[in-house]
């Protein structure tokens, strides 16, 4: 007689799971990432923004061609993906585009993908560890990029000069902007509470909002509606076509002598919008368009405000981010500060406790005149007789 016997499902093999999702660019990426995927990438020093979209992304683990740290400055992306508790192995080489198909189910251990027992790639696991070593390290060659920064900001001012100190070539918007406040919104981690936290200034104050790229669905999102979308022609992060039919201005940011085919495909969808042909970056872009249409106030949304960021986006926009800072800098309030600075406009409470105290004052001034000392006579023995009634009818009540 022969029994049955229950087979025993094989131990699962160590390490993270998850299907393959790739590209070289990261841009092109983003958009098709979902929960539990397999980010495969070939991104240089990995910023803080990118690193963020991942985390959105729910991403299990992002395997990278390159080195997540070059080292020629701190860049705040593995620090953030390692403490959101994702995955990540770098150096994996470009060869792992050649060997991985989309949607392949692929297993990450010790810093080796594997497609089930063959091994695609083999790169480093970036641990908290790793990151703290050569983020030290690559603060020593801050002095490099410095200089560096300043021969780009030459070259942005020689181009730009005429935008810079006069403002031409900002297009005229419909939005009324001149000496009303303008708020700044550009999509970037913290961009919720920020908003949050402007909320009663921009109740009270009617601000002009004016949305950089997909911070138009942000301002969406949080209960509002965009009166300026600024955006770059052929960006990957456009707003939905829904958000730019709300606004009352679309302004493209385009290259100097761009044909008119650069913005056909926003026209294609009811969308007027307008050129501005500059090199500066799109919120760069918001901020002298406020400024020079007179704006009283430009309180900044997501703008990146401190060194180590300010150089962690690694591109040339930072001349165009440095010298626009300057131009708009004694009207532009930062988000994080607002709250601390605007208190908030006068409230009908406030009222009534001014009134309650002028009146205090008035039967005050009042009490110490001739007039006042004869209305005090003439009520204090009303006033005796219904104390003295009151304590009688309480002692009525007592046992």
């Amino acid at each position: 007689m022969k029994f049955a016997v229950r087979s025993r499902p094989a131990p699962a093999l160590p390490g993270v799971h998850g299907p393959a999702r790739l590209h070289r660019r990261t841009a092109s990426l983003l958009g098709r990432l979902h929960p539990g995927d397999v980010a495969v990438l070939d991104h240089l020093d990995m910023d803080r923004d990118t690193a963020q979209a991942l985390v959105d992304a729910d991403v299990v683990a992002v395997v990278n061609a390159s080195p997540m740290i070059s080292g020629r400055y701190p860049n705040l992306g593995p620090e953030l993906l390692v403490q959101a508790g994702v995955l990540v192995v770098d150096r994996a080489g470009p060869e792992v585009f050649d060997r991985l198909r989309e949607g392949t189910d692929v297993r990450i251990d010790g810093g080796v993908v594997h497609v089930g027992e063959r091994v695609v790639a083999e790169g480093r696991e970036v641990s908290a560890d790793v990151v703290d070593t050569e983020m030290t390290r690559a603060r020593s060659g801050l002095a490099a990029q410095l200089e560096s920064f300043t021969h780009n900001t030459t070259e942005f001012l020689r181009r730009e000069q005429d935008l810079l100190l006069h403002g031409h070539g900002i297009p005229a918007v419909a939005t009324d902007v001149a000496g009303r406040p303008v708020v700044v919104v550009v999509r970037t981690p913290g961009w919720e509470d920020e908003l949050r936290g402007i909320r009663p200034f921009v109740r009270e104050q009617r601000p002009v909002l004016v949305g950089v790229g997909r911070g138009a669905d942000a301002l969406v999102e949080a209960g509002h509606r965009p009166d300026v979308v600024v955006l770059t022609s052929g960006a990957d992060d456009l707003p939905s076509a829904a958000v730019l039919r709300k606004a009352r201005d679309v302004v493209v940011l385009v290259e100097r002598g761009s044909p008119r085919s650069a913005i056909e495909h926003l026209e294609r969808l009811s969308i007027r919008p307008l050129r501005f042909e500059t090199t500066a970056t799109p919120e760069d872009a918001a901020l002298l368009l406020a400024s020079t249409h007179e704006a009283s106030l430009i309180v900044g949304v997501g703008l990146h405000a401190t060194l180590t960021e300010f150089l962690d986006r690694r591109r040339t926009g930072l001349a165009s981010t440095f010298l626009t800072r300057l131009k708009v800098g004694p009207d532009l309030v930062d988000a994080t500060a607002l709250p601390r600075l605007y208190d908030g406009a006068v409230r009908p409470r406030h009222l009534l406790g001014a009134l309650l105290a002028g009146l205090v004052a008035v039967a005050a001034a009042i009490s110490v005149t001739p007039v006042g000392q004869q209305w005090v006579d003439e009520l204090a023995p009303a006033i005796s007789s219904t104390t003295t009634d009151l304590a009688h009818d309480v002692r009525g009540l007592l046992p």
